[in-house]
């Protein structure tokens, strides 16, 4: 099994901390060299570690803002 590669493009955001001091964050992210998508999951202090998370496109987000809004 080949190693996944991957390049944080832009971090828009820490939707919470833990104790252990992981965030769980929104940021684009290039995985493979592939164009950036928006990804959602857990990090390590200074992104040593990650955890399992969700990757979406830009299509994608916009259907789950809309599920969000009408959730509020």
């Amino acid at each position: 099994m080949s190693e996944i590669s991957y390049e944080i493009v832009e971090q828009l955001g820490v939707l919470s901390t833990s104790s252990s001091g992981w965030t769980k964050e929104l940021n684009k992210i290039s995985w493979n060299g592939r164009a950036a998508k928006y990804d959602l999951r857990d990090w390590a202090p200074e992104h040593a570690k990650m955890g399992k998370g969700v990757t979406l496109s830009k299509e994608e987000l916009h259907v789950l803002r809309e599920l969000l809004r009408q959730l509020g």
